[in-house]
């Protein structure tokens, strides 16, 4: 037996259904595949587009130039205690709006940009609420996983000084 509707409700049904879809934009980062809420990107480049000033420390790799203005770019892939070696062709920099100010991110490279609905999104498993605050969930979208971020809150996190952890 096959369901019936009304023309005009199945239009409806989609067109209420495309409302709560949310914008991400996938990464790679060691091995795993991230998703960050594309609202907050102000553009993407190749790492080796960017003018460098300086090297700091592991992961505050460098301050960068973009549209004139002098970014900080964390290298995502020391925060995560990834290999960090030279960037190759695929290494890519997220330039990000965030509500502090604009940030860069260094990732190993850019996936694509997917839709995904809340109910696409589970909760992290084992995981609590106050030990990791900064991730949304766990988005399925046609067998793929990816680990969502709130990446306001995660750039946020710092590291504690010698001094902090003393």
């Amino acid at each position: 037996m096959q369901p019936t509707t009304t023309p005009g409700a199945a239009a409806t049904a989609e067109h209420s259904t495309a409302q709560y879809l949310t914008q991400y934009l996938s990464f790679r980062l060691g091995g795993l595949e991230y998703g960050l809420d594309y609202r907050c990107v102000r553009e993407l480049r190749p790492l080796k587009e960017l003018d460098r000033f300086s090297s700091e420390g592991e992961v505050l790799r460098s301050v960068a130039v973009s549209r004139g203005v002098i970014i900080p770019i964390v290298d995502m892939r020391a925060a995560f205690g990834s290999a960090q070696g030279t960037p190759d062709p695929s290494t890519d920099v997220i330039i990000l709006q965030l509500s502090n100010g604009v940030m860069g991110m260094v990732v190993d490279g850019v996936t694509d940009i997917v839709s995904l609905a809340a109910s696409d999104i589970a909760a992290v498993p084992g995981l609590g609420a106050a030990e990791a605050d900064y991730l949304l969930g766990l988005g399925t979208l046609a067998g793929r996983r990816l680990i969502l971020v709130d990446i306001d809150r995660l750039m946020a996190i710092r590291s504690p000084s010698p001094m902090q952890a003393a």
